[in-house]
């Protein structure tokens, strides 16, 4: 019998669980076979419906075993609570594997509580890396894989980045994207939001932008001069906003009138892959987002100086612009002109990369 703790805490790691607890609940379906044994643990570090809970009921995961509750704060708060109280959880449960995914405070404070109880600790989407120190997520990938057991990696440039500091071949399973399969899984049942349907967009072609990264958004004038370059860029077409609530505090600051940007409030998954996928391109300081846009085609601009994920630059739609809005304008006319590069999908990024994870863990020997 093969016991894990399943470790959830913010958006993007509810669609890289999903498709893992469903991967046990069909390993445990098959006869002839040991059962797996798991906690879903929620520790609560995004506590708001939009970006959250939405996400269980939508992706069709279980309601959570436990739910730490640690909300908002900064992030050393949030690390601390969330180290106190999932080592409470482990009084009562002590898993073998503890999984933990991406690169969020709560993937870092549950690897360190789970290595010094002694338990191993599995890493899905271990090894990428940015080269950005500045960024937190940065440090947590760093600090989270230097207490690694198993890699479960969606690329090979996470491979190598994990063979270049040392981790053996056998510690590493390139199995590709978790997030991935819940995107291939769910396209049939996405929903169209009805922003679409509105008088804001009246049948414009559109493009969908996302910030909310500190270099982007923390600075009122930068985030200023950001939203009025792409407001002007973007015209004809239209630009759809999901907008962060940190975002939108420090947006209404700013007094501005956007005539082509639509801000919406943050949407379920279902809602969002639908807008993402029936757009003409993508504008994101987001990771996450370039991974669906490569799979689904559209052409993507991240507003960033590095990437975690190259192989959506190197094979996919996604090309890294920089922070200067001014980089914006020549993409975005390739965008209008239809002239975008063309892409592939990267290996494994096939829908069934839970299913190589389970069997894999189920393979390994005590």
């Amino acid at each position: 019998m093969l016991k894990l703790d399943i470790i959830a805490g913010a958006r993007p790691n509810f669609m890289k669980i999903g498709p893992i607890i469903h991967a046990i609940l069909r390993h445990n379906d098959k006869s002839g076979q040991a059962k797996i044994q798991y906690r879903l643990i929620h520790t609560g570090q995004h506590y708001d419906r939009a970006m959250s809970a939405s996400f269980f009921e939508q992706l069709r995961i279980p309601e959570p075993d436990i739910n730490l509750g640690v909300g908002s704060g900064t992030q050393a708060y949030q690390t601390g609570q969330i180290m106190v109280k999932y080592e409470e959880a482990l009084e009562q449960w002590k898993p073998d594997i503890c999984i933990v995914v991406g690169d969020v405070t709560s993937t870092m404070a549950c690897a360190i509580v789970a290595k010094k109880a002694r338990i191993r600790v599995a890493h899905v989407e271990g090894g990428i890396r940015s080269g950005d120190m500045t960024m937190p997520e940065e440090v947590n990938r760093i600090v989270t894989d230097s207490i690694t057991d198993y890699f479960f990696t969606t690329s090979e440039y996470a491979n190598q980045h994990l063979m270049q500091v040392g981790v053996r071949e056998e510690q590493i399973f390139f199995v590709g994207n978790t997030m991935i399969d819940s995107l291939l899984s769910n396209l049939d049942r996405l929903e169209r939001p009805e922003i679409l349907d509105g008088p804001e967009l009246l049948g414009h072609p559109y493009a969908v932008l996302t910030l909310h990264r500190p270099s982007n958004v923390d600075e009122p004038e930068n985030l200023k001069k950001l939203l009025l370059m792409i407001d002007q860029a973007i015209a004809p077409m239209k630009a759809v906003f999901p907008i962060h609530p940190r975002t939108k505090r420090i947006f209404d600051q700013l007094g501005i009138s956007l005539g082509n940007i639509v801000l919406v409030d943050p949407m379920p998954y279902l809602s969002f892959i639908y807008l993402v996928q029936h757009s003409k391109a993508v504008i994101t300081d987001s990771g996450g987002i370039t991974e669906e846009a490569t799979v689904l085609g559209v052409p993507c601009m991240t507003m960033r100086d590095s990437t975690e994920r190259p192989e959506t630059v190197s094979m996919g739609t996604n090309e890294i612009i920089g922070t200067d809005p001014q980089n914006l304008l020549p993409f975005i006319e390739l965008v209008k002109s239809g002239n975008w590069k063309k892409a592939s999908i990267p290996p494994l990024w096939d829908g069934r990369t839970s299913d190589r994870i389970i069997d894999a863990l189920c393979n390994l020997k005590n």
